[in-house]
């Protein structure tokens, strides 16, 4: 089919069995909104560009995201206003947790003139958002580490927000003293959050 990757067909059969029909419905309704775009793999996670990058959409062991390359400059309820996952609309457990199609029809249109009509997001305006408060657990793990600390502290806001949520998106308090451990293992070594995907320079 037109515009259609089989690298991205390739990643949703590869999905956890309840992520694979809730990436098909929201692959539909991204190609239905713009006929053109065209899908790509980035960050090994499916994105759809058109005049640059519009929207992506991935999938985890318990849940999945879709999220707007450009949510800064869209405006919609739909958007949590406390951060809780990667993407713009929180965590998608089922299809029936989805927005209606006509509204997300109309932020994919809106993405989309946004790219057209060249319009960028304000890079100092989007770093503004306050920075979430440091677990206790890896503020303590932080004082007791003075190689992960001084990485921590010299890095920007945005690649210490990475790690402190998803450290806050641990369901359970193993889960969240792993993370905490990693990250610190990652910090000492001089790593950012998502360092596996980052360009070697």
């Amino acid at each position: 089919m037109k515009n259609y990757n089989d690298r991205v067909d390739d990643y949703i059969e590869k999905s956890p069995e309840f992520a694979r029909p809730i990436l098909i419905h929201l692959r539909e309704i991204v190609h239905k909104a713009c006929p053109d775009i065209e899908e790509t793999i980035k960050w090994r996670a499916p994105f759809f560009e058109y005049n640059g990058l519009v929207c992506m959409m991935a999938a985890f062991k318990k849940h999945c995201c879709f999220g707007f390359w450009k949510q800064s400059l869209l405006e919609s309820e739909l958007f949590e206003k406390e951060k809780t996952a990667m993407g713009s609309l929180g965590k998608i457990t089922t299809i029936e947790q989805l927005p209606a199609e006509s509204e997300l029809i109309r932020l994919i249109c809106k993405a989309v003139e946004l790219n057209v009509n060249g319009i960028k997001v304000d890079k100092k305006a989007a770093k503004s958002r306050p920075l979430p408060k440091t677990p206790k657990g890896l503020a303590d793990a932080l004082k007791q580490n003075k190689a992960a600390k001084a990485f921590f502290d010299k890095m920007s806001p945005s690649h210490k927000r990475e790690y402190i949520e998803w450290i806050m998106e641990a369901k359970t308090q193993p889960t969240r003293e792993k993370r905490i451990a990693t990250t610190i293992e990652w910090l000492s070594e001089g790593k950012s959050r998502n360092w596996k995907y980052e360009k070697k320079k």
